[in-house]
């Protein structure tokens, strides 16, 4: 008798394992970098991020281009991106931001705005 509840739950237990590591490489949740920092939604998140930084902080910067970026599904999609961007007197420096984006929302958040 134990030794067939030893199987039965062995054989409930293999399947839930592979599905556990098959997670653990770019499942929910792992950060994936951003192929295309040129992709269209990208771009336009980090002009979000710009405008956004721009309102709080009366600066006056201009987006330049993504250098680089990650995703990660959180609750809707976290981007932390390294933006370049021209500061008033027109020396391009490179920014990091985070923004969270939830799309059955219709809303962005920047959640974090600071020089590289």
């Amino acid at each position: 008798m134990m030794m067939k509840s030893l199987i039965c739950l062995s054989l409930i237990l293999l399947p839930l394992v592979s599905v556990v590591e098959g997670l653990g490489g770019g499942g929910l949740g792992s950060r994936k970098p951003i192929k295309n920092v040129s992709d269209p939604d990208v771009v336009a998140i980090a002009k979000y991020a710009i405008d956004e930084h721009n309102k709080q902080s009366k600066e006056h910067l201009v987006f330049v281009k993504v250098v680089e970026g990650t995703t990660q599904v959180v609750s809707g999609t976290k981007y932390d991106l390294k933006i370049a961007a021209k500061d008033g007197g027109g020396k391009i420096k490179n920014y990091e931001a985070v923004v969270v984006e939830k799309l059955w929302l219709h809303s962005k958040t920047l959640e974090s705005f600071k020089a590289a």
